[in-house]
């Protein structure tokens, strides 16, 4: 494979960096000091401030990371008078400084640093403040998605501020109703994408090298996030202040082959304010849903992939539930929504406070109601089945394909039957899919071959469904308007299958369970899963054949699953 001009001279800088920080690492032994490579180490924009920018490289030193009484000063040689001189100065400030060696090529990444000193730096808070009038200025000019590629495509990146074009890209993301934004490096710029409904959407536009590294670090400071480390992942957060409500935004940033990349999820609280009715649930799953909820205890479990819509259901069973004379508490990872009246607790793994350990200590909170954010192995499962079978009513989500998937799983973490039969009462897979949009879907031409397959569909459907709503069906499809920005779709709605715990599911459990035993539970059950579920929804009008297909997979008309 033949090397590119650009790959060659990015080999050529990394052998001579590495050759910098072997000499350095030399020098650090010949004094008896530390080494340090800032490529890894954290620079702290507190800590250069003790020193002027013009202090610093007059001695070639910068201070990188400070804490009250200490500092860490990097130095290329810690042996000068000007060193020495610098440190006195430091030490006058109430700090006791510790000398650590540095390539030449380190200190100037700092130094480039001090360039964030500045007032604009010094009014970033963690929230980006956006006034009604500035808000609904820039709202009505761009409208939707297609305003906000048609205004992206008149900015002239050599004069636009960092800042006007940060406010564009998030009020941007609003307008188009996106739930992620997502900024990558390629070769020569970034590109710029928008998730709206679950889709990603190309917005036509190539952002320079230059303006795609301000909008890193203005991210990274919004984010308390540290600046000169780019070659690890990083996750953090802030704030969009609006005048109606505040936006959270979480942010990934991980390195990637020409640069750094960055996702922004946007945690809209609106987004969670539903009720049990407006989740989409049909009438039959609604009803077993409350019977569930109504029970003083329990393991409820969401299943599904990320993205998948578990958060809004689970924080939908939660306020459904509570009330001043109950006890609530979660532990997440991360707290994605703030609910009011909910005691939320989050993991912090260098603390040791996980899912199992979180959840061991807020069993002795005496709550009545615990949602654990994930479990992921043994303990934390053993941990939640056992507080369900002591008089709590726990929520929890589970990664796997499908409702059945929920059983084998636990067994594969160690679950003992004894606890996973009595402990577990419903689990739940769900999906999303986008929904029609109501001003412009249109009816789609049903031939008598479709009918056909429809009405053997209908036939084969579990006896507990009731036909009345769906005999008199109307299929659409997408069209696109104003109103959903041209897409034809506008929203999501979940699609559901619910697999509950029976007597003979604990006696399966016991036994030892089979994928073919548990899908015979699952027809004794007369369990609708996911795609009927979806189908069910088309013949609503709700959404289209195509979408449900396209989570799903090919339609089985048959109702072989």
């Amino acid at each position: 494979m033949v090397m590119q001009p650009r790959d060659v001279q990015a080999k050529v800088a990394h052998i001579r960096r590495d050759a910098e920080e072997r000499a350095a690492q030399s020098r650090a032994t010949t004094s008896g000091t530390g080494y340090v490579d800032v490529r890894k180490a954290p620079t702290s924009l507190d800590a250069l401030k003790l020193l002027t920018e013009e202090q610093a490289r007059k001695a070639q030193v910068a201070v990188i990371q400070s804490k009250p009484g200490e500092a860490a000063v990097a130095a290329y040689d810690t042996r000068t008078d000007e060193v020495k001189a610098v440190v006195k100065v430091i030490e006058d400030k109430g700090h006791k400084v510790k000398l650590f060696t540095v390539s030449e090529d380190a200190l100037e990444e700092v130094w480039k640093m001090y360039r964030f000193i500045s007032q604009e730096v010094k009014e970033i808070t963690g929230n980006v403040e956006v006034g009604k009038d500035q808000f609904d200025a820039i709202k009505t000019k761009l409208k939707d998605f297609h305003g906000v590629e048609k205004e992206f495509a008149t900015i002239d990146f050599e004069n636009i501020q960092t800042t006007q074009f940060f406010e564009l890209i998030l009020v941007g993301a609003i307008v188009s109703r996106a739930s992620d934004i997502h900024l990558e490096a390629e070769e020569k710029d970034a590109r710029f994408r928008y998730r709206i409904d679950g889709v990603l959407h190309d917005v036509s536009l190539s952002i320079p090298s230059r303006n795609y590294e301000n909008i890193i670090t203005r991210v990274k400071l919004l984010s308390g996030l540290k600046l000169n480390i780019k070659s690890e992942t990083q996750d953090g957060r802030f704030t969009i202040r609006l005048a109606e409500k505040d936006i959270e935004m979480r942010v990934s940033i991980i390195p990637s082959q020409y640069g750094e990349t960055i996702v922004m999820r946007i945690l809209d609280p609106s987004g969670i304010n539903v009720t049990l009715e407006q989740l989409g649930f049909r009438s039959d799953d609604l009803e077993l849903v409350r019977h569930e909820l109504n029970r003083p205890n329990g393991l409820i479990l969401n299943t599904g992939p990320t993205g998948s819509g578990k958060t809004t259901t689970l924080y939908t069973f939660l306020r459904s539930v509570s009330s001043p004379e109950m006890k609530v508490i979660t532990i997440e990872d991360p707290v994605e929504y703030h609910l009011p009246g909910i005691s939320q607790t989050q993991t912090d793994a260098k603390a040791g406070y996980t899912f199992a350990s979180g959840l061991r200590a807020i069993l002795r909170q005496d709550p009545d109601i615990i949602l654990v954010g994930e479990i992921r192995d043994l303990e934390t499962a053993e941990i939640a089945m056992n507080a369900s079978l002591t008089g709590h009513l726990v929520f929890s989500t589970l990664h796997t394909n499908d409702a059945l998937g929920a059983v084998p799983r636990f067994v594969d973490l160690g679950v003992k039957p004894a606890i996973l039969g009595p402990g577990l009462s419903l689990v739940i897979a769900q999906r999303l899919v986008r929904k029609l949009c109501e001003k412009c879907k249109k009816p789609a031409e049903i031939n008598d071959e479709m009918k056909a397959k429809i009405q053997h569909f209908l036939d084969v459907l579990p006896k507990r469904i009731d036909r009345k709503p769906y005999e008199n069906y109307k299929i659409y499809e997408p069209v696109g308007c104003e109103v959903c920005g041209g897409f034809g779709f506008k929203g999501r709605l979940g699609m559901y299958e619910f697999f509950r715990n029976t007597p003979e599911l604990q006696e399966m459990i016991a036994q030892g369970v089979t994928v073919v035993a548990l899908r015979k539970e699952a027809k004794s059950q007369e369990m609708v899963f996911l795609q009927q579920d979806g189908v069910l929804k088309v013949f609503q009008g709700l959404t289209s054949f195509a979408e449900v297909a396209d989570v799903t997979g090919e339609i089985d008309w048959e109702g072989k699953s």
